[in-house]
């Protein structure tokens, strides 16, 4: 009888990227932000905001964020990605939709430009050349790294608010 010795496959290490997006009036002033955690479990936050904007494009800016900062980073290319958002429009955009926008240049099913297209397109790209999965979790729930990005987001937007003098 004959063995083979066949080497066990061990997971790859992952970064997890948390993020959020959100307004105060949808359009208003909106911010992102992100927490990426390390396999080595150092952690990455950023956070920005616009004067006028909308709760998706925030969502989506989030994203894009932090799959530009695990790009740079070294241990992107050994680490799985996985990207957690609150937001089904994007979590449904990016793993389903996108498929059927790009191969109908960019219009939806009823003929019409797809909204934040332009966002959409630096995802997909970014999202490639990261592997990025993606994984949605509830909003608000209770999930510490989700809700610090909620709390980054609240903090630009009254940075916003206070520097462009609106309230």
């Amino acid at each position: 009888m004959h063995s083979t010795n066949t080497p066990q496959k061990r997971p790859r290490p992952s970064i997890e990227a948390f993020t959020d997006g959100g307004c105060i009036g949808n359009p208003g002033p909106g911010g992102w932000a992100f927490h990426l955690t390390l396999p080595s479990g150092r952690v990455i936050e950023d956070s920005g905001a616009a004067a006028a904007t909308t709760n998706n494009r925030m969502e989506l800016i989030a994203v894009i964020q932090a799959l530009r900062a695990v790009r740079n980073l070294p241990e992107a290319l050994a680490s799985e990605v996985v990207a957690v958002t609150d937001s089904t429009y994007v979590q449904q955009g990016i793993t389903s939709w996108i498929w059927r926008w790009r191969a109908n240049g960019w219009l939806t099913s009823a003929k019409q430009p797809v909204k934040n297209a332009n966002l959409w397109r630096k995802l997909d790209e970014v999202a490639a050349a990261t592997g990025a999965q993606f994984r949605w979790v509830r909003g608000h729930a209770g999930d510490p790294r989700n809700e610090r990005c909620h709390a980054l987001v609240q903090a630009a937007i009254a940075a916003e608010r206070t520097n462009s003098g609106s309230h």
